[in-house]
C-alpha cells in the first residue's frame, strides 16, 4: 500500500491542530503592554506545544520518508498518533488557563507521554512491515531497543506527571527539557538515506 495518502492526511490534521491552538490565543483586555502580562502563561503553553507539534511533524516526516509502504496496522497506528496529537490543544489550553496547577500540568504530561508511546508503536509497526533489513530498521535500530532518547523521554514524561502532584513547576521544567533535546531533529534516518546506493 502506498504511503502518500497517509502522509498528506497526517499533514492536514497537524495543520488543523496548530490552527486550533493559535485560535485559543485571545487579545488582551487593555491596549497597553502591561495588559499582555496575564496572557504570558497561555502564550508560553502555546509556544511549548507548538514546538512539540513541530517535533512530531518533523519526526513523522522522517519515518515515512524512510518507509517503503504502509499496512492496515500502520494506518491505525498513525490514527492513534494523530488522536493523541489532537489532544495537545486541549491540554495546552487547560494548562495555560491554570498555570502551575496539579491537574492541568499532570494532564499535559499524560498527553505528551501518550504521544511518545503512540510514536513508538507507529515506528515499530513500520519497521515490522518493512522488514528487519529495511533502511528504516537500520536507522531506528532494528527493533528500536537502541532508541535511548525516545525511552528516556517517555520515562521523563512519567516522572513529570508524578512530580505534578508535588511540585508542578518541576514538571514544567521537564517538559521544556525534553522538548529542547528533540528540537534538533533525529538525524538517524537522514544519515541512512543520504548514503550512496550500493
Amino acid at each position: 500500500m502506498g504511503k502518500q495518502r497517509i502522509e498528506a492526511f497526517s499533514d492536514g490534521v497537524i495543520a488543523i491542530i496548530v490552527t486550533i491552538m493559535v485560535l485559543e490565543l485571545r487579545p488582551p483586555e487593555g491596549a497597553s503592554f502591561s495588559a499582555l502580562r496575564p496572557l504570558l502563561p497561555t502564550f508560553l503553553s502555546y509556544a511549548l506545544s507548538f514546538i512539540y507539534v513541530g517535533i512530531y511533524w518533523n519526526n513523522h516526516h522522517h519515518l515515512f520518508k524512510a518507509a517503503r509502504s504502509v499496512s492496515g496496522a500502520v494506518m491505525w497506528a498513525n490514527m492513534h498518533q494523530l488522536f493523541w496529537l489532537s489532544m495537545i490543544p486541549f491540554a495546552t489550553a487547560w494548562m495555560g488557563e491554570h498555570p502551575g496547577q496539579t491537574a492541568p500540568v499532570a494532564a499535559y504530561g499524560g498527553v505528551l507521554a501518550m504521544n511518545a508511546l503512540a510514536f513508538t508503536i507507529l515506528s515499530r509497526l513500520l519497521i515490522l512491515h518493512d522488514g528487519p533489513d529495511s533502511p528504516l530498521a537500520e536507522a531506528m535500530g532494528r527493533n528500536q531497543s537502541g532508541d535511548v532518547k525516545g525511552n528516556i523521554s517517555l520515562a521523563l514524561y512519567l516522572v513529570a506527571v508524578a512530580a505534578a502532584f508535588f511540585v508542578p513547576v518541576v514538571s514544567l521544567g521537564i517538559y521544556v527539557l525534553v522538548a529542547a533535546t528533540w528540537f534538533i531533529p533525529d538525524r538517524r534516518v537522514e544519515r541512512v538515506l543520504s548514503r550512496p546506493a550500493g
